[in-house]
């Protein structure tokens, strides 16, 4: 007699699309969604409570979604008695209970849960179709091929590969604008005055579904870092729309030139914040670069926002992605600066006296989200310094940002913030002294610390750190066209500096 059900349609909680493979040729009749909420997703790195709130909203609302459009589910809540914790026992058992002839699964965005599910079906005797993931522009097969016989990967190669397969900002076979990057027009601070009138970003209140979400999160997890009296983030595909639109007509414009600018006590100011969405499959980058390309097109924003927003979907979220699967699982552990200092506890509370870190960790505990220079060139450049264990770092970004999913996290934090990978994914370490924060924000004028000083009572640690790092490791990079220059300038410090230096440097160790 055959199966009762045929098809059984595991989906995790970032891959919430109704278009994806997995509901191809989808049958009432036969097949069933199945979806999990278990306490290992938000446990096995400290996870912050916006974070879980997050991926459970957004994963009740699609359930929601389903059930009103007619299809079959099995639905497993956190808070079910019967909750086994883990998606490879609560898949176990499902498998056991209903024997279904096949299990049909997107490819997950984490190696881990992959090889668990995997194993889990093997073991149940049940063929597994693993669809590929078309959310995607590039396949983990073609970023393969891509890379193949090339002695170095570089992103920009890559963008302007993918800008060209998909005819995106081309004017034929030419880029519009007559350039590729516009990077250089994408780096201005904000004046002594500050950024001025920002326009606010949508915020989408609790309905009833996520109220009790808060409420479970409060009540399970409220020993993790975080807050929920802000939590206003997009979890439905309309409410993900509504995002996109508010971003394209009111922040676009402003957001190349800014995108690098930070500013205490302003978290939003021209940045899309549609990176969860987009994570959790909401919405499909192909509609995002549309949209963003097209208000170039009529006029509405310049070509260095509309190409600097486009390449960070198109090229960078597609590379590290690449990246990610062509590495996996051994890079994980690289660790090619040797660094094994301990994370600093106050990663997990904001509280230290360097201003630009205490505003950027707060903000992040508070609200899940840093835009990318907060967090390459803040949090991420102090651990790099610092010479903190990258897989401590991994693990803090994993936990703390409600658009973290391996796939992403791992390759920006590991690779291009840690340059533990020794420059697979980025040319150079992002390094700089605390003068580059300085440039960028205001933080430096409402802090103890002058960036300008190395040594001293009121040197700044990002620039002790920097001088250190440089000293520490100027036989790797003594000829490295990227940062031979600042090793140089470095070995031209005056003996007795270098070793002030050191001094300074170890005893910002030791405290931390």
């Amino acid at each position: 007699m055959p199966p009762a059900i045929r098809h059984l349609i595991v989906v995790l909680g970032d891959q919430l699309d109704r278009q994806s493979a997995a509901f191809d040729g989808f049958d009432a009749a036969q097949d069933l969604v199945w979806m999990a909420e278990v306490a290992e997703e938000s446990t096995q790195v400290w996870s912050t409570q916006p974070r879980i709130a997050m991926f459970l909203a957004a994963m009740r609302h699609f359930a929601e979604a389903l059930r009103a459009q007619g299809l079959p589910l099995h639905y497993r809540r956190l808070d079910d008695v019967a909750n086994r914790g883990t998606l490879a026992a609560e898949l176990a058992e499902s498998l056991a209970a209903l024997r279904p002839a096949r299990v049909v699964l997107v490819q997950p965005g984490e190696w881990r849960v992959r090889e668990a599910l995997r194993q889990v079906v093997a073991e149940a005797g049940v063929a597994l179709n693993e669809c590929e993931d078309r959310h995607f522009l590039c396949t983990p097969a073609a970023f393969a091929r891509h890379a193949q016989g090339r002695p170095e990967l570089l992103m920009e190669t890559f963008y302007r590969a993918m800008r060209r397969r998909h005819g995106v900002l081309m004017d034929g076979d030419q880029p519009a604008g007559g350039a590729w990057n516009f990077d250089a027009d994408n780096r201005s601070a904000f004046g002594r005055d500050g950024p001025g009138f920002l326009p606010e970003p949508p915020a989408f209140a609790p309905d009833a579904i996520t109220q009790d979400v808060i409420a479970l999160v409060r009540s399970r997890f409220g020993e993790h870092p975080g807050r929920l009296d802000r939590f206003a983030w997009p979890l439905t595909r309309a409410q993900a729309l509504a995002a996109l639109d508010a971003f394209i007509a009111d922040r676009l414009e402003f957001f190349g030139h800014w995108q690098d600018a930070m500013w205490g006590g302003q978290p939003w100011l021209y940045h899309a914040q549609l990176s969860a969405a987009l994570n959790l499959k909401l919405l499909d980058p192909r509609e995002v670069i549309a949209r963003a390309e097209q208000a170039f097109r009529d006029g509405r924003v310049p070509i260095a926002s509309a190409e600097g927003f486009i390449r960070q979907i198109l090229g960078w979220r597609e590379y590290v992605r690449g990246v990610y699967w062509l590495q996996m699982p051994g890079y994980l552990d690289l660790n090619a600066l040797d660094a094994h200092a301990p994370l600093p506890a106050w990663y997990w509370t904001g509280e230290t006296d360097l201003e630009c870190l205490r505003d950027t960790i707060t903000q992040t505990l508070d609200l899940s989200y840093a835009h990318h220079i907060q967090r390459l060139m803040v949090t991420g450049l102090y651990a790099l310094l610092l010479g903190v264990e990258p897989r401590q770092v991994h693990a803090w970004y994993l936990a703390v940002y409600v658009d973290a999913v391996e796939w992403v996290e791992l390759p920006n934090t590991l690779g291009m913030s840690q340059y533990a990978d020794g420059g697979l994914l980025g040319s150079k370490p992002y390094v700089a002294s605390g003068q580059y924060i300085a440039r960028m924000s205001d933080h430096c004028r409402h802090c103890r610390y002058r960036p300008e000083e190395r040594t001293g009572a009121r040197a700044c640690p990002f620039t002790t750190l920097y001088w250190d790092f440089l000293l520490r490791h100027a036989e790797r990079f003594a000829d490295h066209p990227r940062m031979q220059a600042q090793v140089r300038n470095a070995a031209r410090l005056p003996q007795a500096e270098r070793r002030a230096i050191a001094e300074a440097a170890a005893a910002i160790r030791a405290r931390v």
